[in-house]
């Protein structure tokens, strides 16, 4: 099973950006699709984005689209969520998943890590 562990969450304001990491273990990574979900406090975990594992098809959730960017570097099994022009709204707990089909759908997802916060204050 693929161990994920995501970093580079923090504190910023309003129109920062910041650039999170989700490192994964196995040498399968470079087969797998990745994704990026998130948390708000109360709230369901919403889709973010997701790659391929080749890098070259993309799906992004609506509210990110033009914003955030995933991309992926398979010589170190790493996936990555650049994140620009942040929002208050975009506030929440972080996850990287592993993804059995390029989808949206949470239930499409599984080995999640253990998530990252980003704050953005207004």
């Amino acid at each position: 099973q693929v161990q994920l562990v995501e970093s580079g969450g923090g504190l910023v304001q309003t129109g920062g950006s910041l650039r999170l990491s989700c490192a994964a273990s196995g040498r399968a990574f470079k087969f797998t699709i990745m994704g990026w979900f998130r948390q708000a406090p109360g709230k369901e975990r919403d889709f973010v984005a997701v790659i391929s594992s080749s890098g070259s098809s993309t799906i992004y959730g609506d509210s990110v689209k033009g914003r955030f960017t995933i991309s992926r570097d398979n010589a170190k099994n790493t996936v990555y969520l650049q994140m620009n022009s942040l929002k208050p709204e975009d506030t929440a707990v972080y996850y990287c998943a592993v993804g059995r089909t390029l989808s949206s759908r949470r239930d499409d997802f599984d080995s999640w890590g253990q998530g990252t916060q980003v704050t953005v204050s207004s």
